[in-house]
C-alpha cells in the first residue's frame, strides 16, 4: 500500500509538473510572438529598403530629372536650334501650365466648375504691368530680373485678395450656379479694366480709357519662368498630398460628410480658391511682361474655357494631365497653321474623340512618378530575389502556428 501511494504520488506530482511546463510554455510563446512577429518585419521592411529608394533619394531623383529637363531647355536656346518662335511657344507653353495646374486645384481636387481664371490672370497682368510701369517712370533701380519676380508676386498677392473677396460669396453655391456666377465674375473684370484710364493707352497718367496697354517692359526670361512652372507644380503637388488636401477631397467626395466629420468646408475652399487665383495671378504677371501689351478680351470666359478644357482633356484631378495637356493643346494650333482654313476644325474633332473614348481624359487620376519608374527598372531584380527570404519568414510564421497548436493538444 505504502508503494502504491509512492507511486500514485508520483504520477500526481508529474502531472502537475506537466501542468506547469504546459503553462511556462504557452506564457513564453505569447510573450515572445510580437518579438517573432518583430524580426520577421524587420526582415521584411530590410528587404524592401534594399528594393526601393528612400524618401531623400526619391527627392534627389526628381530633383535630377528637373534638372535635365532645364538642361534640354537650355541645350536647344544656346545651341540655336530654338529660335525666337520655338522659344515662344515654350514661353507659351510654361504660362499654361500655371494656369492649368492652378485650374486644376478647384476642379480636380476641390471638383468646383469655375469659369472664370482668366479674370484672376487679367488682375495679375494688369497688376505686374503698371507696377513695373510705375517702378520705371519713378527711376527706382533694381535689376530687370528682379523687378520682374516682385512685380509678378505682387500681382498673384493682388489676384489672391481678389480670390478670396470673391470666393467667399461665391463658393456657398455649386455646380452650374458656381459656373455662371464665376463667368459673370471674368466679364465684370474685363468690362471694368476697359473703361479704366490708368490701364489703357500707355497707362498710368498717360492712360486712355477703351484701348489697349502698350509699352510694358519685356522683361520675362524664359529660364527664369521655367523655374517658376516648377515651382507653382511643385507647391501644388505638396497642398494635394498635404493633410489640406486630403480634406478638400473629402469635400469633393462629399461636402456634407466631409462638414459632419468636423471639417470647416468654407475655409477649405475659399483656402483653394485663393490658392488657384494667386497663381492665376502669376501666370498673368508673366504673360504681361512676355508680350508687352494687354488687351481687356484676355479676361473673356473664351480664354478660360480653353484652360478648362485643357484641365479635362488631361484628366480632372492629375497634374501629369494637366502638364501634358497644356503643352499638347499649346502645340498643337502650331502645328495645324499649315492648315489654316481647318486648324480650329481639326483641333475640335481631336477634343471631341477624346471625350468620347476617353471621357475620365487622358490620364484620369494617375501621377507621374520618376522616383517609381527607377524603381522599376533598378530593383526589378533586387525584388525578385526577396521574395525568397519573405517566404521563408512566411514558413517561420507557419511553425509557429504549428507549435502553439501542438503545445495547446
Amino acid at each position: 500500500q505504502g508503494v502504491y501511494r509512492h507511486h500514485h504520488g508520483g504520477h500526481h506530482h508529474l502531472g502537475v509538473l506537466r501542468r506547469i511546463v504546459f503553462a511556462i510554455l504557452i506564457i513564453v510563446l505569447l510573450v515572445k510572438r510580437p518579438a517573432l512577429w518583430a524580426r520577421t518585419k524587420g526582415r521584411r521592411s530590410d528587404q524592401m529598403k534594399k528594393t526601393m529608394l528612400s524618401t531623400k533619394q526619391s527627392y534627389l531623383v526628381c530633383f535630377i530629372g528637373i534638372l535635365a529637363a532645364f538642361g534640354i531647355v537650355m541645350a536647344l536656346c544656346e545651341s540655336g536650334l530654338a529660335d525666337s518662335y520655338i522659344k515662344g511657344i515654350m514661353m507659351t507653353a510654361c504660362i499654361a501650365i500655371i494656369m492649368t495646374t492652378s485650374l486644376n486645384l478647384t476642379i480636380g481636387v476641390l471638383g468646383q466648375l469655375t469659369l472664370g481664371c482668366c479674370g484672376f490672370e487679367a488682375i495679375g497682368a494688369y497688376v505686374a504691368a503698371l507696377t513695373s510701369k510705375y517702378m520705371v517712370a519713378a527711376g527706382i533701380a533694381i535689376d530687370p530680373t528682379a523687378r520682374f519676380l516682385l512685380t509678378t508676386l505682387i500681382g498673384g498677392v493682388v489676384a489672391c485678395v481678389f480670390g478670396i473677396l470673391i470666393g467667399i460669396p461665391a463658393l456657398r453655391l455649386h455646380g452650374d450656379y458656381l459656373a455662371i456666377i464665376t463667368l459673370g465674375f471674368g466679364e465684370i473684370i474685363r468690362v471694368i479694366i476697359q473703361n479704366l484710364k490708368v490701364a489703357g493707352g500707355m497707362g498710368l497718367d498717360k492712360g486712355a480709357a477703351g484701348q489697349a496697354l502698350i509699352g510694358i517692359e519685356r522683361t520675362a526670361n524664359l529660364y527664369v519662368v521655367f523655374w517658376i512652372m516648377v515651382v507653382t507644380v511643385v507647391v501644388l503637388f505638396m497642398f494635394g498630398r498635404s493633410r489640406y488636401g486630403r480634406a478638400v477631397k473629402a469635400i469633393r467626395d462629399d461636402e456634407i460628410a466631409a462638414g459632419a466629420s468636423g471639417l470647416n468646408t468654407t475655409y477649405l475652399k475659399v483656402l483653394v480658391f485663393a490658392i488657384s487665383a494667386f497663381f492665376a495671378g502669376i501666370a498673368g504677371g508673366i504673360f504681361a511682361q512676355y508680350i508687352g501689351s494687354l488687351n481687356p478680351t484676355m479676361a473673356g470666359w473664351l480664354n478660360s474655357i480653353n484652360y478648362v478644357i485643357m484641365v479635362v482633356f488631361g484628366g480632372m484631378g492629375s497634374l501629369t494631365g494637366s502638364i501634358v495637356s497644356a503643352i499638347g493643346l499649346t502645340i498643337l494650333p502650331e502645328l495645324l497653321r499649315a492648315f489654316a482654313d481647318y486648324r480650329m476644325l481639326a483641333y475640335s474633332v481631336v477634343l471631341v474623340l477624346v471625350m468620347i473614348f476617353r471621357p475620365q481624359g487622358i490620364f484620369g487620376s494617375w501621377e507621374f512618378s520618376l522616383p517609381r519608374l527607377v524603381n522599376r527598372m533598378l530593383f526589378r531584380g533586387a525584388a525578385g530575389k526577396g521574395a525568397k527570404p519573405a517566404a521563408s519568414a512566411k514558413q517561420h510564421d507557419q511553425s509557429d502556428d504549428k507549435t502553439v497548436k501542438e503545445a495547446s493538444r
